[in-house]
């Protein structure tokens, strides 16, 4: 007498042995991107070389807040977290596009330049510019914003889009290359 074993449970014994084999290590959706040995990270306030005094103190609230909301990371005060990002703002400028016939400026690109070091606990660098290292332990990040004061928009309005930038762009570093 021959039973019939149903299609389905074939078709759901198969799915089962290929979902339980294969390499143990894969993960899957966004924890894939991030290491998995760092829970926290340590975000000293961001040092500022140049003479537009907020820029240090803004742009360390807007990597917090990116850090928080797109990593599955921990954003501690603790200095021995298991990592820490060190920023600094290295320059900062503000040069007129296009003119009135009076001078008077109508457009202006406000740019701002900033070196960032994601290091592990043990010193590891974590975040790297190139694939093949160049023996540079920072990476450097430029953004510009364009602004137009007859518009109502003001340099600090544009530095702070090109701080958001920013942070957007080294927190997206601090994820695992592919």
């Amino acid at each position: 007498m021959k039973r019939h074993v149903p299609a389905a449970l074939i078709v759901i014994t198969v799915i089962g042995l290929m979902l339980t084999t294969g390499c143990a290590a894969y993960r899957f959706g966004s924890a894939s991107l991030f290491r998995p040995g760092i829970r926290t990270v340590h975000v000293p306030i961001v040092r500022n070389d140049t003479f537009r005094h907020d820029l240090g103190v803004r742009l360390t609230e807007a990597i917090i807040k990116e850090i928080e909301v797109r990593t599955p990371y921990k954003v501690t005060g603790d200095p021995n977290a298991d990592s820490t990002l060190i920023c600094r703002v290295v320059s900062e400028t503000k040069r007129v596009l296009t003119e009135t016939g009076t001078d008077d400026p109508r457009a202006l690109d406000a740019a701002v330049s900033v070196r960032a070091s994601w290091t592990g606990r043990g010193g590891e660098l974590l975040m790297q510019n190139a694939i093949v290292p160049t023996g540079d332990f920072s990476t450097t990040f430029g953004q510009d914003a364009r602004f137009v004061p007859e518009a109502g928009q003001s340099v600090d309005s544009a530095m702070q889009m090109a701080i958001e930038d920013l942070a957007q762009r080294i927190v997206s570093q601090m994820e695992m290359r592919w």
